[in-house]
């Protein structure tokens, strides 16, 4: 495009004071627009990312179903001091104790994939969520839609600290139950090995909860805690022998009861599994 010709004449004096308003005019225009643009992106800035708004949405919602099913256990601020209180008393060996339920502002789990001292992962809330805990009086929430659970994970999390200062460890890696679980052989090892790696002391001889330990024994909050009694029935984490293993190699966390994972071989491991088994099916077939 060829320039204009330049002129002195008056007319185009006024041409380009025309042209000079105009493109102020424009030059204006365009700054605010961009005021307004860059005032839209801090806006924007602002605002919650997706994710972050999601996930406020999913504890809200979280909230809304632990006030409906949780409270009344775990309490208002998630500590374990609900209405109920005590849920369970029992007496073993003259021995009083008292179950309180699960304080969720310590951010310890005793029935987990992980490794001791660990967070549980999200599987295993949802676990427990989903199936309750036998002989407790956590009950199972399947009713519950699988959204719903997951969103009271979400605010459960919100009680503890730990949710935001610790990564969740990869679970503990349980291959599959070995052939020789549960034979003669593997039940005599075992019952060695309940000796040697000190079992007898807490869960005593014939595996009844009544070892010279017990009437000492306390969880993390000072409370008095029994050990378990295999001939009882089953464990709260679950009997089979993938359960019981999993319990000797995690532990039990804010319990006595502690994790073997590194200092038993598997083979050993299978062995006090074989035993326990045994303990539990003696106790059985004596019922009858």
């Amino acid at each position: 495009m060829t320039e204009p010709t330049r002129s002195f004449d008056s007319s185009a004096v006024q041409r380009r004071e025309s042209q000079g308003a105009s493109t102020l005019g424009v030059a204006t225009a365009r700054g605010r627009g961009c005021f307004a643009a860059l005032a839209l992106v801090c806006l924007v800035g602002l605002a919650p990312a997706p994710s972050q708004a999601d996930d406020a949405a999913q504890v809200a919602a979280g909230k809304k179903v632990y006030d409906t099913y949780c409270v009344v256990c775990h309490g208002v601020n998630g500590d374990g001091k609900g209405l109920m209180g005590v849920i369970h008393r029992a007496q073993q060996s003259g021995i009083v104790v008292y179950t309180y339920p699960r304080d969720f502002t310590a951010g310890m789990y005793k029935f987990r994939t992980t490794p001791t001292g660990s967070l549980p992962t999200d599987a295993d809330l949802m676990r427990t969520i989903t199936n309750g805990i036998p002989r407790s009086a956590m009950p199972s929430h399947k009713d519950l839609s699988v959204e719903e659970r997951e969103a009271v994970i979400a605010y459960i999390k919100t009680f503890s600290k730990r949710w935001t200062e610790q990564e969740v460890m990869a679970p503990i890696a349980i291959g599959a139950v070995p052939d020789y679980v549960g034979s003669s052989e593997s039940i005599a090892r075992g019952k060695q090995l309940y000796d040697d790696a000190g079992c007898v002391e807490c869960h005593g001889a014939s595996g009844q909860g009544d070892g010279p330990s017990s009437p000492e024994l306390k969880d993390n909050w000072g409370d008095k805690i029994l050990p378990f009694d295999f001939t009882s029935g089953g464990l709260k984490g679950g009997t089979s022998p993938t359960d019981i293993y999993r319990t000797f190699a995690t532990g039990l966390d804010g319990t006595p009861m502690p994790s073997y994972e590194g200092v038993l071989e598997p083979q050993q491991g299978w062995d006090i599994v074989s035993y326990c088994l045994e303990l539990m099916a003696g106790a059985q077939v004596a019922q009858r």
